[in-house]
């Protein structure tokens, strides 16, 4: 084997020989252009590897460009529905302020109390209890969350903080047997108190007198005495009226505006009042 590869010129001779004739190419080729068509084709054939080359990270660029843009599409649509829920809520104070502005109400002096912060939270989990209606929502203690405190959606009242913790909260909605909430008719600013009725869809409304102004359709508004519940907020809407001259009392019943079995994001307030200083209003209080 050594001899074989021993024959022949040296490898210095070789080496120059073809260094001679890489130079002789270059310059044919670059004086006659001999080996345009032949660059050609072997372009046309490096070009697939070049192409399989560069896949890989064609495929890793676009999965992370769909990761990002899927991210950013969360975040904005997560940013969004907080605005939406917060302009819902300022609807709901227009909307009220619009109907007092309309009715010159007489009471100047006792404007509305308009809170001056307000929070987004969500639901993380639902008391499964049958016999009461609680939730618990993802704010608490070192958001500033306080027991008492209203707790909206971009409807209307839901309910109030029942109990805090560090990191989230208990909310007891105004379905609730236990609770209720001060009210007035938006239409002639009679005062009433609405009650829970075990019910996520239904509250009702007691000790009225047969002949208190009321109609089916009338909207409730919060009256915000108490100290709980701003005034002015969507609470609920009278759908049935019962008056049976043989009862003491007629039977009201009230739709809730909020949809206490649909929430997912809610809205806390904080009034000028101080946590310390709310109070919560149960069934029964006067």
């Amino acid at each position: 084997m050594n001899l074989m590869f021993s024959r022949g010129p040296s490898l210095q001779s070789r080496l120059a020989l073809g260094l001679v004739l890489s130079a002789a190419l270059m310059l044919f080729d670059h004086k006659f252009d001999g080996f345009g068509s032949t660059r050609v084709y072997l372009n046309s054939l490096v070009s697939p590897i070049q192409y399989l080359a560069n896949l890989p990270g064609e495929m890793l660029s676009a999965s992370a460009s769909r990761i990002v843009s899927h991210e950013k599409l969360f975040d904005e649509n997560a940013k969004l529905t907080h605005e939406a829920l917060l302009m819902r809520e300022q609807l709901q104070k227009l909307e009220f302020l619009q109907q007092e502005n309309t009715r010159l109400r007489s009471l100047l002096n006792a404007p509305v109390n308009n809170h001056t912060e307000r929070l987004v939270a969500e639901l993380m989990a639902v008391d499964n209890n049958p016999y009461s209606h609680q939730i618990i929502i993802n704010k608490g203690a070192i958001h500033g969350v306080f027991e008492g405190q209203a707790v909206l959606d971009d409807q209307g009242i839901v309910g109030q903080i029942m109990q805090v913790s560090s990191t989230n909260s208990r909310v007891l909605l105004i379905a609730d047997v236990t609770h209720a909430i001060p009210v007035r008719v938006a239409r002639n600013n009679v005062r009433l108190v609405a009650a829970g009725s075990g019910n996520f869809d239904e509250l009702y409304i007691p000790h009225i007198a047969h002949s208190t102004d009321l109609q089916e359709g009338d909207l409730l508004l919060s009256s915000g005495l108490g100290n709980v519940f701003p005034e002015g907020y969507p609470v609920a809407k009278i759908h049935s009226i019962v008056r049976d001259e043989s009862q003491p009392f007629a039977q009201v019943y009230a739709q809730p505006i909020a949809k206490l079995d649909r929430l997912k994001y809610l809205l806390l307030l904080w009034s000028n009042q101080e946590p310390s200083q709310a109070i919560s209003l149960k069934q029964g209080t006067k």
